[in-house]
């Protein structure tokens, strides 16, 4: 399989933002042991995120828009075990469901994922931060709601891991998507949803 050769395709497809990790580890590399946030188009954007805890010593953001699950599972190896983190925090899952893939699918990429990431870095945490109800994804609903209780039921069964539940709080009480969360795209956040998000991932970093 592709990524047990490292991931090359999901290399090429992403080696632009691939590189500009690179350039920016060769200008300082973050020290080891800090919280990496990994994922799509929401980790990308969330602009100040690596001020946003400061009572972290260090938060290290590698988001790459437009990616999936699958290749985040795909380049653990560029991604997460140069950084050697105490926790990662996981956002994907929206972009594989658009492209078709099933919730259990999801499930299997997570679990490569983290099976990765913890046979080289044992004693890494990683979380897993629920996949979002866009409301330009309505029709996605039941698939990410679904997905969203595979993860957290395979996340409790086991040691180290960890689920942060932001998609309960972006429903308002007719179990619809806030507006006020999203940009005009309605699909990416606005700065009351990454002030949401804050709010509810922060007792996730505690050690």
């Amino acid at each position: 399989m592709a990524w047990a050769q490292g991931g090359a395709p999901a290399q090429q497809r992403w080696k632009t933002d691939l590189d500009a990790f690179a350039a920016a580890d060769r200008q300082k590399m973050p020290a080891p042991g800090g919280v990496l946030f990994v994922g799509s188009s929401s980790i990308r954007l969330w602009n100040g995120l690596e001020t946003a805890f400061p009572d972290q010593p260090l938060v290290v953001r590698r988001g790459f828009g437009g990616s999936r699950l699958s290749d985040s599972a795909d380049l653990v190896h560029r991604l997460v075990l140069p950084y050697q983190p105490r926790l990662v925090l996981l956002y994907a899952g929206e972009n594989d469901l658009v492209e078709g893939a099933t919730p259990l699918e999801l499930l299997g990429q997570f679990v490569r994922f983290v099976q990765q990431v913890q046979t080289a870095l044992p004693a890494t945490r990683v979380a897993f931060i629920s996949i979002k109800p866009s409301p330009s994804r309505l029709a996605l609903m039941p698939a990410m709601r679904e997905a969203n209780l595979l993860i957290q039921t395979h996340v409790l069964a086991h040691e180290n891991l960890d689920y942060v539940d932001v998609h309960t709080a972006m429903l308002d009480n007719d179990g619809q998507p806030r507006p006020e969360l999203y940009v005009r795209d309605r699909l990416h956040l606005s700065a009351e949803g990454y002030g949401l998000w804050r709010q509810i991932v922060s007792p996730h970093l505690r050690p």
